[in-house]
């Protein structure tokens, strides 16, 4: 029955008999308060679907509320592209552009409302952004737990001089603990992973595993087909160890899917870790059990090091590992983000001296790099903070070969089994936004720019590199769409064919097959002895195959009779 597997999710968090027991009647109570018949149906992905990743004010418009005018964006130019909209925190904020939340249930007034959010939904699935882990100190809920109201005496962790931090991960250098006040003078110390304004939540506390399962199911009741679990890995805290990836917080995952699994099935959730490889998969449980899809994110950077050094071998030997772990449960595929790019997910797969050959590009194009602490008191490398395409620019490109690059990097992303993810400052070409660095020593800035609607729209028309991007990923994503060879839970593989061609092979049921080609490097290459249709040109291929540099090709292969 339901109610017995959240039972046994719920002994499987709480190990302490009191709290178990406190846990199941809480969420014997809550369920007792959940209807099916509140939930909107939601269809299964295929290889239509594509996400944009985007702020609810990415774009502006003289007075206009945000999501209104990111409407008017969709529907003139990603109606025929975009499936899914990933909405970044949308919900009133205090600092991190969104990420540090005050209200989980309200909609940041600059952007509009629940009724602007409604009407995105009409026509877009829509992905909204759970920041799970922590919230801000500026919060109602914070400032009960300082006041010590009754069912938040425990809603935060507070420092205890016998748990042993001293093998704790973290991608910030900042603090572990802070101290706050109350009105009457009082303090108390507390942890926060990320800085000060953003307090973690004790998921310890089943009143906050209920609160926080509240707020997921009530985003699932208000349309979200994708609820992404920001920083999901960090949520469960444990003497002695690094507090990441906890088992309880699997179960909590679980517990989570076997809920949206009841309520709204096919909606998805996508977990959020930026960490190496064999840690970020481990997300999908067995398969059908914890997060239905999970950020590919060796992805970014191993891209971008193939177009870098001219030399696809990593990206291949690394994608030859990559299948969908089942029919329910595939990968996230982005290159971009409103977040850096992260080298944690490439250790082992690259050295560091290729780590470091990224590093000096970011910082030659003018990016910046963030670092974080490590358990022996030492920094690292944590991310790379650049626009993605002034990452793989080099001085002498002209911007129609910038863009053929930029175009390039994306045929990868959209052929690799998953869904593809874009985000905004990609889809529409632009460049990153080094004054607002400057002017807020905030390194992430740099590839956050809210822009101008009008100035896009003319842009659109006047400028090549925009113009170029725009038309190439949008053209990629269109002739994907009818082709289920690219079904997100389909089989691939990866062919050998040098260092400077990464192709991959797509499978359908019919028994025909999509090679995707891509030249990453600098120089023309031909690949002989092949027929089949070229679908983005839609010219029959014979014996040779030629791309130009940073050229791509998508080669049909009708089924044998």
């Amino acid at each position: 029955m339901f109610a017995d597997k959240i039972e046994t999710h719920l002994r499987q968090i709480y190990q302490d008999d009191t709290q178990y027991r406190q846990a199941t009647q809480i969420f014997s109570d809550l369920l007792k308060s959940e209807h099916l018949a509140d939930f909107r149906p939601v269809m299964p992905l295929s290889q239509k679907s594509a996400y944009l990743i985007t702020y609810g004010d990415a774009f502006t418009e003289r007075h206009e509320r945000g999501l209104s005018v990111l409407k008017q964006v969709i529907d003139q130019y990603l109606s025929e592209t975009i499936t899914d909209v990933h909405l970044l925190p949308m919900f009133p904020y205090s600092s991190d552009d969104g990420f540090s939340v005050t209200d989980y249930m309200a909609i940041n007034p600059d952007l509009g409302d629940w009724q602007d959010v409604y009407a995105l939904r009409q026509s877009k699935r829509l992905m909204f952004d759970f920041v799970a882990n922590h919230m801000s100190a500026k919060s109602l809920w914070f400032k009960r737990f300082m006041n010590h109201d009754a069912g938040f005496e425990k809603a935060y962790i507070e420092f205890d001089p016998t748990f042993d931090t001293s093998k704790v991960i973290r991608p910030r250098v900042s603090p572990l603990f802070h101290t706050y006040q109350n009105d009457r003078g009082e303090t108390k110390t507390v942890w926060t992973t990320f800085s000060e304004d953003q307090v973690d939540i004790n998921f310890g506390d089943p009143l906050m595993l209920a609160r926080q399962t509240k707020v997921l199911l009530e985003y699932a009741k208000r349309g979200a087909a994708s609820i992404r679990l920001d920083a999901i890995g960090f949520i469960w805290k444990e003497s002695g160890t690094t507090c990441m990836h906890r088992p309880e917080t699997h179960e909590i995952v679980r517990l989570w899917r076997t809920l949206l699994d009841h309520f709204a099935p096919n909606t998805q959730i996508i977990t959020e870790t930026n960490v190496p490889n064999k840690e970020n998969i481990s997300y999908f449980g067995q398969g059908d059990d914890e997060a239905h899809q999970v950020y590919q994110f060796p992805l970014p950077p191993l891209v971008l090091y193939s177009f870098i050094s001219g030399d696809a071998d990593h990206l291949q030997e690394w994608a030859k590992t990559v299948q969908a772990p089942s029919s329910k449960a595939t990968f996230f595929n982005f290159l971009a983000s409103h977040d850096g790019i992260g080298l944690r997910p490439v250790e082992g797969i690259l050295s560091a001296d290729e780590k470091q050959r990224i590093i000096d590009r970011v910082l030659t194009n003018h990016g910046q790099v963030s670092y974080k602490d490590n358990p022996d008191g030492t920094k690292s490398v944590y991310e790379l903070n650049i626009n993605y395409g002034d990452a793989l620019r080099i001085s002498t490109d002209t911007d129609a070969e910038a863009a053929d690059k930029m175009i390039a990097a994306h045929n990868i992303l959209v052929s690799m089994v998953g869904v593809p993810a874009i985000y905004y400052h990609s889809m529409f070409g632009s460049k990153g936004d080094l004054k607002a660095v400057k002017e807020t020593g905030m390194n992430r800035r740099i590839n956050r720019e809210r822009v101008d609607y009008n100035r896009l729209k003319n842009e659109l028309r006047t400028d090549q590199y925009r113009q170029k991007v725009y038309a190439g990923i949008s053209h990629l994503l269109k002739v994907r769409q009818k082709n289920i060879a690219f079904n997100p839970f389909g089989k691939q593989e990866v062919l050998e064919l040098g260092k400077q061609i990464f192709a991959v092979k797509r499978f359908s049921d019919d028994g025909s097959a999509i090679i995707s080609f891509t030249n990453v490097s600098s120089q023309p290459a031909t690949i002989h002895n092949i027929e089949g249709r070229e679908l983005l040109s839609e010219k029959l291929v014979r014996n040779d195959l030629r791309l130009k540099p940073y050229g791509i090709a998508w080669l049909k292969m009708e089924a044998s009779k």
